[in-house]
């Protein structure tokens, strides 16, 4: 008689162990890939969200989440096609479309995607040159995702989105261009300051020629450089004349 309590407690706890089994609830963004018998279940075995009954023991259900995963890649030692070695890092925005892809056609999706994107980004940019890698990386980033997602897409996969984060140069590099990009700075102010003197030239050459056209110009120009020259409360005063204000004097003495 005193077994009977104990049996009885034995069998509700094993009731509720085989139903808390047999009962899922998945999320808004997860899916459930069932494997009964080690098969998938139906056309493709996914199930979700809401509420998921499986059959104690025979089913098996492994969880997916459908988010979008940000993985960090880190640092690779990179030498581009101009044999300079940098260090660089990338972020991969990928999701899983396909959940029973990314459970039967690979072991360990997360794993793979990210081998795979240390794999690409060292082997794409090594075959880029450095400038290309500071002045065009939304083009190389273009060529990260596409590369990277043909790889992933028979996994389920979506790479949807590869930014290149940091390039790290060596110090050497980093003082050379330093000294470059101030060449060029100095190479431009004398560029503009070359450029300033040959248009001060054609004006002085324009205005020379007015002149010439027209002597009464020229004396208003002797008057006002005689005014200015005064302003500056000068002791003596040196005034040119033309000489042709001079001919009617030279030739009365004659």
């Amino acid at each position: 008689m005193q077994q009977f309590p104990t049996v009885t407690i034995v069998i509700i706890i094993f009731a509720v162990i085989i139903l808390s089994s047999a009962i899922r609830i998945l999320r808004e963004y997860e899916r459930g890939v069932i494997f009964r018998l080690g098969r998938l279940v139906g056309r493709d075995g996914v199930k979700g969200p809401g509420l998921i009954l499986l059959i104690p023991i025979v089913d098996k259900m492994v969880k997916v989440s459908l988010r979008t995963i940000v993985f960090d890649v880190p640092p690779q030692d990179i030498i581009t096609q101009d044999n300079v070695s940098v260090k660089v890092n990338a972020v991969v925005y990928f999701r899983v479309i396909e959940p029973q892809k990314a459970i039967v056609q690979v072991e360990n999706f997360l794993a793979a995607t990210s081998q795979i994107s240390q794999t690409t980004l060292r082997s794409v940019l090594g075959q880029s040159e450095l400038d290309d890698l500071l002045s065009q990386r939304e083009k190389i980033n273009h060529k990260l995702q596409q590369i990277i997602d043909a790889q992933t897409e028979p996994w389920g996969v979506k790479v949807t989105n590869v930014e290149v984060k940091q390039i790290d140069l060596p110090q050497e590099m980093q003082r050379a261009m330093a000294k470059q990009a101030e060449a060029e700075r100095e190479r431009r102010s004398k560029v503009i300051a070359a450029e300033g003197e040959f248009q001060a030239s054609q004006r002085l050459a324009d205005a020379a020629k007015i002149l010439s056209d027209q002597p009464s110009a020229l004396t208003l120009r002797y008057l006002q450089t005689l005014r200015e020259i005064a302003t500056e409360k000068n002791s003596t005063t040196i005034f040119p004349v033309p000489i042709d204000l001079l001919k009617p004097f030279l030739k009365n003495n004659t």
